[in-house]
């Protein structure tokens, strides 16, 4: 049985969520993160050396990486299923939408973080140093890239119902972290469709399933 390391607040939301939407039984094993510094607890290196999540375990077999993870039970369990047929239009916005929620979105969604975070924790004689030096960041590049991509996602999603296409995938279960993340750091009330996307897969049985399973989500339903 497939045992799911899952760290509070975090990406591992969605390996709960796929393994609902398959009905595939798993196990979870909790994990809370330190509460000054926001990272995994040191347990996890127990499981993967990189002490981060999610990773899974399967018999013998450790998979960390979410779009790993993805890939690896979709293509052992899956029968088919949440993914759109090899050869297709829709297989190549699939695996291009799988990748591009980790490789792109949401490596600006934690650099804004990180940027962010940098300003609120420094000492108060050095915030206007801090801010002196990430503004320029912020602005000149995080914040004009996430703009960027968030236009790009509204126009994808005002073409498409779905990432991949016509049929919800496991594309859109991995493109719905970024975009979560993205509710809560910067303004969406120029993206209407990523706003009505996020609703939709939040009230999905199986999104909800794994709420319950996974416990309280920051990101998840206000």
């Amino acid at each position: 049985m497939i045992t799911v390391h899952h760290l509070e607040d975090s990406r591992s939301q969605r390996i709960l969520w796929l393994l609902e939407e398959l009905g595939l039984p798993y196990e979870v094993v909790r994990y809370e993160r330190d509460p000054v510094t926001r990272l995994a607890p040191p347990a996890l290196t127990a499981i993967h050396p990189l002490g981060k999540s999610p990773v899974i375990t399967d018999g013998d077999l450790t998979v960390a990486e979410t779009g790993a993870i993805i890939e690896y039970i979709v293509g052992r369990y899956g029968e088919g299923r949440l993914i759109p047929a090899a050869g297709t239009l829709d297989r190549v916005r699939y695996t291009y939408w799988l990748h591009y929620a980790e490789g792109t979105i949401m490596a600006l969604m934690v650099m804004k973080l990180i940027f962010d975070t940098m300003a609120v924790r420094a000492p108060g004689w050095a915030k206007p140093l801090v801010k002196a030096v990430t503004k320029p960041v912020l602005t000149g590049y995080v914040g004009t890239n996430i703009a960027k991509n968030l236009k790009f996602i509204e126009a994808e999603l005002t073409a498409f119902p779905w990432f991949a296409g016509a049929d919800f995938t496991a594309a859109d279960i991995m493109m719905s972290f970024p975009l979560e993340a993205a509710g809560s750091r910067v303004p969406l009330d120029g993206a209407p469709h990523i706003t009505a996307f996020v609703k939709t897969v939040q009230a999905r049985p199986a999104y909800q399933k794994a709420l319950a399973r996974g416990g309280p989500y920051a990101f998840g339903p206000k």
